[in-house]
This record gives C-alpha cells, sequence and structure tokens, in this order.
C-alpha cells in the first residue's frame, strides 16, 4: 500500500461524546461532523455516536447528503444558507434543517425546517437583530426549529458576555412567536464556558475529536486520529542533499517514507530533516511505518495554524481503519 494509514479509534470520540453528553445536562448536544468530521470520515462517526447526539451539524447540503445516505436518521442542520434552488430541493428531498440568515433566504425557504442564525458579533453569517421580526414574518412558525448565533472570541469573557446579551434579545423575540424554539450560542469554547452559554444546547466539533479551541485547556478528551507512513527506501548517505535541502550533518543512512504535501502535511513543516519533498519524507532511521501524526496541537503550533486545519488536512489520499 502506497497511500498513508490513518487511524482512527472511534472509542475515543464516543466517550468525548459521552463526556459532552454528561457536560450539557439534558441540554441538546449538536455534534459537528462537518469537513469529513474535521477528517475522521463523517459517516463512520456518526453511526458510532447517533444514540448520543440529538443533531448532527454539516457545513454545506452535500455533507447532509452523504450522512442520509450513510443511514443517518437523526437532524441535520446545514450551516451554510441554501445558495440556489438545488440546496433548496435536496434539503427538501433529504430532510435537512436549513440555516436562514436573512430576508432574501426565509422568502425560499418557508416550507424547510430551519434554525435561523443571528448576527451577534462574528459578522460571518447571520441577520442583524433590526432585520429578524421581518425574517420572522416570511417563515413558517412550524418549521423553525432553533435560533442560533456563534461566539467569535469565548476565551474573552466579557466579548462574549456582549454576544449574549444581543443574543438573548434575538431570542425573545423568536419566543413570542415559536415558544419551543431551541436557542443556542455555544460551539466547542462556549460549551466550555458553561452556565448562561449553554442555553438550549450545545454545537461541539474540534472537542468531539479530543481538541480544545484557542484559549482554553481540556482534560479527560482524548485524540483519535494517528497517521502513519510506510517506508519506501533506506540509503547509505553519500554525502550532498537530504530532500531538497543541503544536509546539516553526516549521516550514515537515510529512511525515505511514502508522504508528501499532496498528503496534507506542510512542505515547509519538517517531519524528518528539513522538509517534505512532493512525495516523501526522509528521516534517520526508523521502521516500515512511522508515525507522522499523533497530536494535532503540536503539529498545528509548527505549522502556524490551529488543530481544525491540521485535523482536516492529513487524512487527504490516506486510507482509513477504524478501531471501535
Amino acid at each position: 500500500m502506497q497511500k498513508t494509514l490513518s487511524v482512527v479509534d472511534l472509542r475515543a470520540i464516543r466517550e468525548n461524546a459521552l463526556k459532552i453528553k454528561r457536560g450539557l445536562g439534558g441540554r441538546k448536544f449538536f455534534a459537528v461532523v462537518k469537513a469529513d468530521a474535521y477528517g475522521h470520515g463523517a459517516a463512520e462517526v456518526a453511526r458510532y455516536i447517533e444514540d448520543i447526539a440529538d443533531c448532527f451539524c454539516v457545513a454545506i447540503t452535500d455533507e447532509g447528503v452523504d450522512l442520509r445516505v450513510a443511514g443517518i436518521t437523526k437532524p441535520v442542520l446545514v450551516f451554510t444558507p441554501p445558495l440556489g434552488k438545488d440546496d433548496i430541493k435536496r434539503a427538501e428531498f433529504y430532510g435537512l434543517s436549513v440555516t436562514v440568515n436573512s430576508v432574501e433566504c426565509a422568502e425560499i425557504c418557508e416550507n424547510l425546517n430551519c434554525h435561523i442564525k443571528v448576527n451577534t458579533g462574528m459578522n460571518r453569517l447571520g441577520c442583524n437583530l433590526g432585520e429578524l421580526p421581518a425574517v420572522l414574518k416570511r417563515l413558517n412558525p412550524e418549521k423553525i426549529k432553533g435560533i442560533y448565533s456563534h461566539l467569535y472570541a469565548p476565551e474573552n469573557i466579557e466579548r462574549s458576555k456582549k454576544q449574549l446579551a444581543v443574543f438573548n434579545r434575538a431570542e425573545t423575540l423568536v419566543r413570542a412567536k415559536v415558544p419551543y424554539v431551541c436557542a443556542h450560542i455555544a460551539a466547542s469554547g462556549g460549551f466550555l464556558r458553561g452556565g448562561e452559554f449553554l442555553k438550549d444546547g450545545a454545537r461541539c466539533g474540534i472537542l468531539l475529536y479530543g481538541y480544545a479551541p484557542a484559549g482554553f485547556l481540556v482534560y479527560g478528551y482524548s485524540g483519535a486520529l494517528k497517521v502513519y507512513a510506510r517506508r519506501t527506501q533506506e540509503t547509505v548517505f553519500m554525502g550532498g542533499g537530504v530532500g531538497y535541502s543541503p544536509a546539516t550533518e553526516m549521516y550514515k543512512t537515510l529512511c525515505s517514507y511514502r508522504l508528501g504535501y499532496a498528503d496534507g502535511f506542510r512542505r515547509t513543516i519538517p517531519l524528518g530533516e528539513k522538509n517534505l519533498c512532493m512525495d516523501a519524507f526522509i528521516k534517520n532511521g526508523g521502521g516500515e511505518f512511522e508515525c507522522v501524526f499523533d497530536n494535532a496541537d503540536a503539529y498545528a503550533k509548527r505549522c502556524g495554524t490551529i488543530s481544525y486545519e491540521a485535523l482536516t488536512s492529513v487524512t487527504k489520499r490516506s486510507e482509513i481503519i477504524y478501531e471501535r
């Protein structure tokens, strides 16, 4: 096998899910499986925790359709509002809940189950508070299942409280028309913040896979992904370069492994000596298989990015094995 090998421990994800569920104390658990469950495999993850989650969240309609095709029957919320008639038709056919973020969106989604997204300060998606009454007028109250927003800096309590205050006003407007609507503003950071931020539930993504958002430290959650690469050659070092870079010392032998930036690993981050080549990395010694990724936080720090991006990248062109 020439692909990298990704090993996903579904048991770890399930334990993380159970811990989140307990922390919610009866509130709804929205399990975020967007971006193929952050590289872990959305269908397999969703099947393994469907009895724990109350709802699944995805980024785009295609991801929601994939869950339905995989046999998932729990509610599925699509974060990106419908961008055309095709999204509307597929959401209706597959029983997906859509996000409504504007008057225009409300007009085309009036007969679909929906969650209204309110802009409380992230300024990415969502209607502003002043637009909310007009949005409500255009929706069928029976189809409004939720109202939600997103904390842009959950690690900052003052900024988060300002957002929560705006959201509370929006929630009051919606409840006047739909008393039993589900209100949720917390993602993983809001969940860890706890208290008044939990509202009726929380959308947990990165925490489900064992990692915390920036500014938070967590204990008792386990990472579930390891990536391995296979050794392709062991070379007696003749001097000169190591991959595309001059060697920094005289080695006895060097081993090449079948792994490159097309597999989702950054070219400029040294897994072995200096940098990744196009389809291999090189290091001193090692076995037939080498574990090249087992900690998204550590790898992301070296890349100057975040664990979310690292996790969604490193399973590209990979064979995935699931441990149950």
